[in-house]
């Protein structure tokens, strides 16, 4: 589906998949604010989108509350709206037993995942109950790990168990003001953070085994698809995982 005159910004959108997302985005005629923290890998996505005035790399860091501010800040300043926010930006901790994990590794990943995606949520909110047509929609990454934790990845779960509880708080709570919130989970999409799979795993039982991925188009499609459904209707918790992830029943 093709959009006009809309305005998305992505979180972590350098690489992985916060780039193939604001690509689709970008095809799919959105503007696109292009969020991160290297400007190198920024300008590089706005290079491929190849949409000269519709992309905007903005280098921010979302567990910064001054940088959060002036990330929204100049979304509005180039846009004068938004009316997508895709909740991407995320960090992993070393996999390491949980008793051996450092405060600061905790509370690195807590920051970027959860706080990262509440302040984001908070500055979209203003913005977007304040603009005409008032409304839009906040979509989070979330992640299976949410539910169904890996081995050594307290941190990770944690953030992603916070995230699910923060999605639902928002669909709530944005009502109100015509602030529809989704969330998409994601299951192996082939992003440099998942090229370890092909080597091996760890796996629940102790034991190690190579894991199958998924193209990450898959994911830009789907998240292209929720944000571009009307704000009556909602896609509250979308799962896109690789077919052959060892995830359902015992894998």
């Amino acid at each position: 589906m093709t959009t006009t005159n809309k305005v998305a910004l992505v979180t972590g959108a350098g690489s992985g998949i916060g780039e193939a997302v604001a690509l689709g985005l970008v095809g799919a005629g959105y503007a696109v604010v292009l969020a991160g923290r290297r400007r190198d890998r920024l300008d590089a996505v706005a290079a491929a989108a190849n949409a000269p005035g519709r992309v905007l790399p903005v280098v921010a860091d979302v567990a910064d509350p001054a940088s959060v501010e002036a990330l929204f800040t100049a979304t509005r300043d180039a846009f004068g709206r938004l009316d997508v926010l895709f909740n991407n930006a995320g960090v992993g901790a070393p996999a390491v037993p949980l008793e051996e994990l450092t405060l600061d590794q905790w509370r690195r990943v807590i920051d970027t995942n959860l706080t990262g995606a509440f302040l984001c949520t908070q500055a979209a909110f203003r913005l977007m109950k304040a603009q005409s047509p008032r409304g839009g929609r906040i979509i989070n990454n979330g992640s299976l790990a949410a539910t169904t934790p890996r081995p050594d990845g307290a941190p990770y779960t944690a953030s992603k168990h916070g995230v699910t509880g923060l999605t639902k708080a928002t669909a709530l709570d944005g009502r109100k003001y015509d602030i529809a919130c989704g969330q998409i989970d994601i299951g192996n999409a082939a992003t440099p953070m998942t090229a370890r799979m092909a080597d091996g795993v760890p796996q629940a039982d102790g034991s190690r085994a190579v894991e199958p991925t998924m193209d990450v188009a898959s994911v830009a499609s789907a998240v292209v698809y929720m944000a571009s459904l009307p704000l009556d209707a909602n896609v509250l918790f979308l799962t896109v995982m690789a077919t052959k992830m060892p995830f359902v029943g015992r894998g």
